[in-house]
């Protein structure tokens, strides 16, 4: 195990820039997830840490060891990628237990290594079996098998589970983290879906063209996100950034918008004063909005635009003054498409962004 670090990296290729003056850190048994879109960086900063690319500027160092000039191979690294690349002529035993045997282990050795490794991931029965009689749950499996047996200093997962169903994704999320918290071996694990990072990783370094826009816990990211990009791209249903204007009366600030006003005080009236700013985001995510028929103080008045059912949750879109709010709530609310609503808010759960940047006030 080893901790890593990245310093000042950057990765151009030819005049395009695709990974722009990272810095990131990945403690000693840590399993850190790169959150972003395609194009964003995460698969050529995963490259460049596995030796795959070359790093333009800056350097990574593998615990106090830096590794820039080393081969892929001198890295104490394993890496799986969204592709199986499994064998098809070798049996699952076979495929697991090629990089053992490459690196010349015995053969007792190599037969408990993959059978150990096989157990864990529940595909000991399938030892014997070629990959093209395998699902792709289970050629995934034989794919982190062949890496596990080689208990190296470093996990690199690219990806790994993308392509499967959803209910095998989401069993394969268990089971990855479950291995890593097993192995307790230092994991950076690339992946675009948040939920995947929100739900293993224990920080989450999220990525947008190529610049690293935070890095924090999965709880502080979904709470406190740094800029509306960050607030847009994770958590589902996103959460609501409605464009307001500030006002003040009685020198005490509030939020103006063509459907509603808003009262602000405490921390994010400060914030709004201090700021000085004309226009701001408001920011509240989904499930810290309530909606009802009837009216209440301070509600917020809408319409109804659409009703969408999220299983054990109901997400209502509701219209005020052309914007949309999105509220989750319970599948018992009445309300119909076209029919008025008022939402209502608790202050303490809501944002405030920069209009002009993007940057959280508060």
């Amino acid at each position: 195990m080893v901790a890593i670090s990245i310093e000042n990296v950057w990765k151009y290729y030819g005049e395009t820039v695709a990974v722009q003056d990272l810095n990131l850190e990945c403690r000693d048994g840590e399993f850190v997830c790169v959150l972003g879109p395609s194009g964003c960086g995460k698969s050529s900063t995963m490259r460049m840490l596995a030796g795959l690319e070359h790093i333009s500027a800056g350097q990574i160092l593998f615990g106090d060891k830096r590794i820039n000039e080393l081969a892929p191979k001198d890295r104490d690294i394993a890496m799986v990628f969204e592709n199986y690349a499994l064998y098809p002529h070798k049996t699952v035993a076979e495929n697991m237990a090629n990089p053992l045997r490459m690196a010349g282990v015995d053969k007792a050795t190599v037969t408990k290594k993959v059978l150990d490794a096989a157990k864990l991931l529940e595909i000991d029965h399938l030892l014997d079996r070629k990959p093209v009689e395998l699902s792709g749950g289970q050629k995934q499996r034989v794919a982190i098998g062949r890496v596990i047996v080689r208990q190296p200093a470093v996990y690199l997962f690219d990806e790994p589970i993308a392509h499967l169903d959803a209910k095998l994704r989401a069993r394969m999320r268990t089971e990855l983290k479950h291995l890593q918290q097993h192995q307790g071996v230092t994991t950076v694990y690339v992946t675009h879906d948040q939920l995947e990072a929100l739900s293993m990783a224990d920080r989450i370094a999220v990525m947008h063209d190529g610049v690293l826009q935070q890095f924090g816990t999965p709880a502080e990211i979904y709470s406190n996100p740094v800029n509306t990009w960050v607030a847009g791209f994770v958590g589902e249903p996103t959460m609501n950034l409605i464009l307001t204007e500030v006002a003040t009366e009685a020198d005490r600030p509030k939020l103006t918008h063509k459907g509603f006003t808003i009262d602000l005080d405490g921390q994010l009236g400060e914030a709004a004063l201090r700021g000085n700013e004309k226009a701001l985001r408001f920011g509240i995510r989904p499930e810290n909005l309530k909606v009802s028929l009837e009216r209440s103080p301070g509600a917020i008045e809408g319409t109804v635009y659409t009703r969408q059912l999220l299983g054990s949750d109901l997400l209502v879109e509701v219209e005020t003054g052309n914007d949309h709010f999105r509220v989750r709530t319970s599948p018992a609310f009445e309300g119909e498409v076209d029919r008025p609503c008022y939402i209502s808010y608790d202050l303490g759960h809501a944002h405030l962004f920069s209009a002009e940047t993007g940057q959280s006030i508060v």
